[in-house]
């Protein structure tokens, strides 16, 4: 079984749904072109029995005349394989947004302008849409950079056949056929030209659900200067209307609208005549004013897919397992593939069981003492329209989600700082309490980081290390390795400094993750005074006002950044290391990191989001160093916010458990044996459906699979 709920970027998880659905539209459009008339009074037939929705449906035009896109081949010199259609949405280890950067880049199409702008697709995203609609083009705009072809339908009204299969085999044929230098300089020659969305059709409902949608190519050289026209688009907007009905790309069954409107003038006019056949009421005018609200955004919920074929929701009816009711399935014929699979500790065979008493810790995990608890534990939690709903669009919350990011560096939001008399007990309600928090306040997302860190500081080192001593120490230096996420949110790791006042703090993040230019910089965080200063020479000292001055409470806390794998960090030894959602699986330097750790042999813990990774990380220790880990257990201060899980019901949460590393003996002595995560349930006889014999037990030397 291979998982990756907790790691892929949501992101590329949202670019492929986009696509899943997009193919099969195309494919579609094309096969009705051939018997038009029957097909379509068939499909307007089923629409019309459909139930309606009470919210209002929008059809989005939204044009792009300013902005190309470049497929480079990387950043390595020759030929190259390029950026594959595979490698971004197949089956490799999940992806994140920096992996993209050296081969999408964009170019401006306006005249008079030379220069290239080479963002990576997080940001890239935006500049062609921030001259249309900010929130509205800026989710699908990314779909053109991987399957150009595919969103390349002729100008024409109607759709043929000959399309369809010319969408089929554009996967194959990109690489080779798109491939483009790495700088284009707004060279606008025939091999050269930058790839052109012109057009953008877009359904969505008033909440922001994306129902549908439509991309519009120009040819290789682009008509820059001129207008999509939208006298040729009737027929394909009624078509995309229709498949938005009859398979919505967001969640919900097929439906029709109560109420339709259109985002231009000449558009509805042509659509006036078409959409009542479908018993749908058309606005009287065009949409003319309507931009995203306040509470609009694109929501995160996304179409589930089937763990081993990976057809989305809106394509089969998925079903979990009837046994572990963890992993989501097709049908009977993808589940008997998945309890076959070889080898035996890869089948689902072998993890049903295991993943049933993952899925018994679901109540266990969402219990939680905030306002929102069940809405954010959901399955179907919506994390933009949680956030956008209480106005956390801005700042670091740009960080958790998709929410386009606004001008202005985050603030520090919560109350003033006061003398810590005692130990949190470890819990939220504590916290919170302590802190002067209403537990409506989403501050844990946030948080968890400095948090988990101060629980590992004052519960789980005297209890696993009591011979440290560590909680009389005045002062620690920590190594938070493979850091990603958490440096990006690094100021609020100044909680620290609330949480531990008389301890003197050096956090030094390390990973080949961390942007090159930050490498070797050096912040501090200091308790008083309120503004942000550069010092020439020793790095950032970001000063935040306490609100009061406490006695001993003057220390600072000392932020260090290594750009490089923790393997090749050179330095002292530290006195704690902390990882955080690590997935020891999914990265191939914590083959070195790991025995980098096993000779320095100081206090290691890490997070998971999921029991799943746990075991996982124990089986690559094992590989690794021939050592495992100590039996994880649910992180206290965990993220509220449930992960998304596209193939799977299980729960995960960002830093869900915490799980220290049991290094082997030395002295070649005989490896000290972990507990397990939890004791092996009884494997059943038999699948939901008859099949074969189980195999022989895992091998304890058998190494980690890789997740995707």
């Amino acid at each position: 079984m291979e998982f990756v709920s907790g790691y892929r970027d949501e992101f590329l998880d949202f670019a492929a749904l986009l696509f899943g659905w997009f193919r099969k539209f195309v494919a579609e459009r094309g096969t009705m072109g051939t018997s038009l008339e029957g097909r379509w009074r068939q499909l307007e037939s089923q629409i019309r029995r459909l139930p309606q929705d009470p919210a209002l449906w929008v059809l989005h035009v939204l044009p792009n005349r300013s902005v190309g896109i470049s497929l480079g081949q990387g950043s390595e010199p020759g030929p190259g394989p390029g950026l594959g259609a595979s490698r971004l949405l197949g089956d490799e280890p999940p992806l994140h947004l920096r992996d993209l950067s050296p081969y999408v880049s964009f170019v401006s199409l306006e005249d008079g302008e030379e220069g290239e702008e080479e963002e990576e697709e997080e940001h890239g995203a935006r500049p062609g849409t921030e001259k249309v609609e900010p929130q509205e083009g800026g989710e699908p705009a990314p779909p053109s950079k991987k399957f150009p072809q595919e969103a390349k339908p002729a100008p024409e009204s109607e759709v043929t056949q000959q399309e369809a299969s010319r969408e089929e085999g554009s996967r194959e044929e990109r690489p080779e056929d798109e491939r483009a230098p790495e700088k284009r300089k707004g060279r606008k020659n025939a091999e050269a030209a930058p790839l052109h969305l012109s057009c953008l059709l877009l359904v969505t409902d008033e909440h922001g659900t994306i129902l549908g949608i439509d991309l519009l190519m120009d040819g290789a050289q682009g008509s820059v200067g001129q207008n999509p026209g939208t006298e040729n688009l009737a027929p394909r907007a009624y078509a995309l209307l229709c498949h938005s009905m009859a398979c919505p790309m967001g969640s919900g069954d097929p439906r029709k609208p109560r109420q339709l409107t259109v985002g231009d003038a000449h558009l509805h006019r042509e659509l006036e005549s078409l959409v009542p056949r479908l018993g749908v009421k058309l606005a009287k005018t065009p949409m003319r004013t309507w931009g995203p609200r306040p509470g609009f955004t694109f929501a995160s919920l996304r179409a589930r897919t089937c763990h081993v074929c990976h057809k989305h929701s809106f394509e089969v009816k998925l079903t979990p397992c009837p046994q572990c009711s963890a992993v989501l399935y097709c049908g009977e014929a993808c589940l008997q593939a998945d309890w076959r699979r070889c080898p035996d500790d890869v089948s689902h065979r072998f993890w049903c069981p295991r993943l049933a008493a993952f899925m018994e810790r679901v109540g266990e995990l969402a219990s939680l003492p905030f306002t929102y608890t069940a809405e954010v534990t959901s399955e179907t939690f919506n994390k933009e329209a949680f956030l956008a709903s209480r106005g956390l669009t801005r700042g670091y919350w740009t960080q958790l989600s998709m929410l386009i990011p606004g001008p202005g560096a985050p603030r520090y939001p919560w109350g003033s700082t006061s003398s810590l008399s005692c130990l949190l007990n470890g819990s939220w309600q504590d916290y919170y309490t302590w802190r002067g928090l209403s537990l409506d306040s989403p501050m844990a997302v946030l948080l968890t980081y400095p948090l988990t860190v101060y629980y590992v500081i004052t519960h789980l080192v005297p209890q696993s290390f009591p011979e440290l001593n560590i909680q009389n120490k005045q002062s620690l230096k920590i190594h938070v390795v493979e850091a990603g996420k958490e440096f990006d949110l690094v100021m609020v790791f100044w909680e620290l400094l609330v949480l531990l006042p008389h301890v003197a703090l050096e956090l030094q993040f390390v990973g080949d993750s961390l942007p090159p230019e930050s490498d070797q910089q050096h912040f501090t965080m200091q308790r008083d005074g309120p503004e942000v200063s550069v010092r020439p020479g020793s790095g950032v000292s970001a000063r935040f006002n306490s609100g009061t001055k406490e006695k001993g409470g003057r220390r600072d806390l000392q932020i260090r950044v290594s750009a490089r794998p923790y393997h090749l960090l050179q330095g002292p030894k530290p006195d704690l290391v902390i990882g955080f959602n690590s997935g020891f699986g999914l990265k191939d330097t914590w083959l070195s990191s790991l025995p980098r750790l096993q000779s320095l042999r100081v206090p290691a813990f890490f997070t998971e989001s999921s029991e799943y990774g746990c075991v996982m990380d124990d089986q690559t220790m094992a590989v690794a160093t021939g050592g495992g880990t100590s039996s994880p257990q649910p992180n206290p201060f965990r993220s509220p916010f449930r992960l998304r899980a596209a193939d799977n019901c299980m729960p995960w949460y960002c830093n869900a458990f915490i799980f220290h590393l049991v290094y082997k003996p030395p002295q070649g002595g005989t490896v000290r044996s972990a507990p397990g995560p939890a004791p092996r349930p009884p494997t059943p006889a038999a699948p939901p459906v008859p099949a074969r014999r189980r195999r022989g037990e895992k091998k304890a030397a058998r190494g980690p699979r890789r997740r995707r």
